[in-house]
């Protein structure tokens, strides 16, 4: 499991880097069309999403995404008139600091951000729009910040700093392998493996539950186990189907809000095609299930040929037998 997690649900460093690259080249063309417009500066930008967090997975569709946000002081968001300057007028003014004659498809605003696309390469840059508020005790004179994205047609709390630290917190209480940069981990490896079945099959993706909601479902089950990944993944899946046949409803973690109310339908759908799917591993449970039944049964699960192509190492041959036990480097799998 932890072999097909690495090579075929992980982005790879070399496709995190070109994303990241995109985003940085789009921080330098938004800086300098802000001025270029006369609109205000902008006090910081700052990745976030599963970028930040490291979940982030391939897509055999090409569909990646980083989300590279964009901050404002509140004071500078003004009209005319020196009104708080609407959501749709801040993503405006974003949006046209980004039009460049060298893109094919112009930047677009959408409802919650302005969208790049870099559409030869299989990618996409969201640029949210935010606002920092400060905010004075009249008791203590002490300085707090809090944050505001420009969302639809109302500015609505949000911290995606904060969801990134709650979910590197995460990672290093439920994660008895997590690294000291708290890049890795088994609670980060469940995540990318559940948000790699939910995007398996074509067509679920505009049905089914978004990846923050399945980050903080697996947050919320997460079944730990120090060695087994594929019995931790299935046992959390499990707990998710259990809870969301109660309520499917998800909490978000840091806001005082819900990621997905009761009775949402993209959380429903989640849980039906969990049930579907963990039928298929049943086998894995009987006394003779064999190790072509036992890849057999995780192809079915995510829909990939992948396991079945794997050597069953009860099978070695005579001169690997004769040879001894491999040497294994330390850091290295066994089933790599």
């Amino acid at each position: 499991m932890r072999g097909f997690e690495r090579s075929e649900v992980r982005m790879s460093e070399d496709d995190r880097a070109d994303i990241y690259g995109k985003a940085k080249i789009n921080r330098d063309r938004l800086k300098n069309g802000l001025a270029r417009n006369g609109s205000p500066k902008s006090i910081g930008s700052r990745t976030q999403g599963s970028y930040a967090m490291r979940t982030m997975i391939q897509h055999d569709r090409g569909d990646y995404d980083v989300d590279d946000g964009v901050y404002f002081s509140r004071d500078s968001l003004k009209n005319d008139k020196e009104e708080d300057k609407s959501p749709e007028d801040a993503r405006k003014m974003v949006s046209d600091a980004l039009q460049d004659k060298r893109f094919a498809d112009q930047p677009e605003a959408r409802n919650n951000c302005v969208r790049v696309y870099y559409k030869k390469e299989g990618y996409h840059v969201d640029v949210p729009v935010y606002r920092e508020i400060r905010t004075k005790s009249p008791f203590t004179g002490e300085e707090t910040k809090s944050y505001e994205i420009a969302a639809g047609d109302k500015w609505r709390s949000s911290d995606p700093l904060a969801n990134t630290k709650w979910f590197k917190d995460e990672n290093k209480n439920k994660s008895s392998d997590s690294t000291s940069n708290g890049n890795d981990g088994q609670f980060i490896r469940i995540v990318r493996l559940a948000k790699g079945f939910a995007r398996s099959r074509y067509g679920w993706s505009d049905k089914i539950a978004s990846g923050f909601a399945i980050s903080k479902l697996v947050a919320d089950n997460f079944a730990q186990s120090q060695e087994r990944d594929d019995s931790v993944l299935r046992q959390t899946l499990r707990s998710i189907s259990l809870v969301l046949a109660l309520n499917s409803a998800v909490r978000h973690p840091v806001l005082n809000e819900n990621i997905a109310e009761s009775g949402d339908e993209t959380t429903k759908f989640l849980k039906e095609k969990i049930d579907e799917n963990l039928k298929h591993l049943d086998v894995l449970d009987k006394l003779d299930c064999s190790h072509e039944d036992a890849m057999k049964a995780w192809d079915k699960f995510f829909n990939t040929d992948w396991f079945s192509k794997q050597p069953d190492p009860s099978k070695k041959s005579q001169a690997e037998k004769a040879s001894g036990p491999a040497v294994i480097k330390q850091g290295e799998s066994r089933y790599a």
